[in-house]
């Protein structure tokens, strides 16, 4: 039998976010929306257990920039369509960088 998997975070910290994704994109022109995003992510881990295993999420904001800074280009070069794909490829960094905090060896 598996244990038991949840999610601790609460709803002031999400408003918390949701106020720092939108300063970020009205004042900043979303140039700092890696650092925004990876302390989101890494509350997300922090918060989350699957299989009675918490998570760890070690990204930062700076691992991200150029990575996104290259995708904003290629998606205003391309007239949105690459759009598409920037989401798959944020996914794709935010699982590389998540883990079992129990297994986790930097």
């Amino acid at each position: 039998m598996s244990e038991r998997s949840e999610f601790t975070g609460g709803v002031l910290a999400c408003l918390f976010f949701s106020l720092l994704f939108f300063l970020s994109v009205t004042f900043t022109f979303s140039l700092t929306f890696p650092w925004v995003y990876a302390a989101f992510e890494r509350w997300m881990a922090r918060n989350t257990v699957i299989d009675g295993r918490p998570l760890v999420f070690v990204g930062t904001g700076g691992d991200l920039f150029w990575h996104y800074l290259l995708w904003l280009i290629l998606t205003v070069v391309t007239f949105g369509i690459y759009g598409f794909w920037l989401f798959i490829k944020l996914t794709a960094w935010k699982v590389r960088h998540t883990h079992f905090a129990d297994t986790y060896r930097p």
